[in-house]
């Protein structure tokens, strides 16, 4: 039995953090009463993906996640054949769930012709008629454009072998390692404490380990908040408002990060060591954000009102 992994988690607050160092502490966000479904936050983007040459739905890309996954209304209308069941994990934990297969994929660039099964799981849930996940993203580049409220595929600029890196005033480079498909940024700091940072587009919130918890000694917590998976599970966790994160050069204030040891940081071999699950509230700080994944590197262009200090890539 095959096992897939998924780390699409939402809350119901959403802080954004300011990439500016001069900038002061943003308040605190006040935790909602009740969870926000995935589906219902106006902040999702996504991207047009045709399955089998039909009508392209909107997908949204999720860099968190291995497989991508179909909703199982959207398999329903397209007629889609029932595949094997599957373990899958995500971020409250692991369930068997149905897949269906899809026959092709393709969204911009990406022709995936292969038949490939996908985990089946209720839209409602996923905030989109599906996921895109790493395995047909890793030979290309995601763009998230803010300011336009766009995502697309795009052909990578370059490999990880090259070099020169061009880049304009606003923008931060940030050279990262492969592990798993995933693009992993070691050179990072949270609250002054070094920690690994993983890019989870598919994410609204941000996420720390329990190492990093930890390791921040004594911290205000605020909460508990309840959270929602792809699969409709709920985890009860404690949330903190960073005073300072800084990738690359640049330094994010106010930034709310729930802490608790989920499955993704056993996954990436993270559980011992500070690490951070850097969702959408942080990248939406940005006026634009470049992952690309066969050139092993993040693009973080910065908001007009920002200028980027001298000395900001990380290599």
């Amino acid at each position: 039995m095959r096992s897939l992994f998924l780390m699409p988690l939402f809350a119901a607050f959403g802080a954004q953090p300011a990439p500016e160092e001069t900038l002061p502490p943003r308040p605190a966000a006040e935790a909602a009463s009740e969870t926000v479904a995935l589906g219902a936050l106006e902040t999702r983007m996504t991207v047009p993906v045709s399955i089998g040459g039909a009508a392209p739905r909107p997908f949204i890309i999720d860099t968190g996640a291995e497989r991508s996954v179909v909703s199982r209304q959207l398999a329903g209308q397209l007629g889609l054949s029932a595949g094997p069941q599957v373990r899958l994990t995500t971020m409250t934990g692991s369930a068997q769930v149905q897949t269906v297969v899809v026959p092709s994929l393709s969204v911009g660039p990406v022709r995936d012709a292969r038949a490939f099964n996908a985990p089946a799981l209720e839209a409602a849930h996923l905030g989109g008629h599906g996921l895109l996940g790493i395995e047909q993203l890793r030979g290309h580049m995601v763009a998230i454009d803010f300011d336009r409220r766009e995502m697309a595929v795009r052909p990578s600029r370059g490999t990880a072998r090259s070099r020169t890196v061009a880049r304009d005033a606003e923008e931060i480079v940030v050279i990262a390692r492969n592990r798993l498909g995933q693009l992993i940024v070691t050179e990072a700091q949270f609250e002054g404490h070094r920690v690994t940072v993983v890019l989870d587009t598919g994410s609204q919130i941000s996420m720390g380990n329990l190492a990093l918890q930890r390791r921040l000694k004594r911290i205000a917590l605020k909460g508990p908040i309840e959270l929602t998976s792809v699969t409709g599970e709920k985890l009860t966790v404690n949330y903190h408002i960073a005073g300072q994160v800084q990738i690359g050069g640049v330094v994010m204030r106010g930034l709310p990060v729930a802490f608790a040891d989920v499955p993704p940081f056993d996954h990436f071999g993270l559980t011992k060591e500070p690490a951070l699950m850097l969702g959408m509230d942080a990248l939406r700080a940005f006026r634009r954000v470049e992952i690309d994944f066969p050139a092993r590197r993040v693009r973080f262009m910065m908001t007009r009102s920002s200028t980027p200090p001298t000395g900001s890539r990380i290599g």
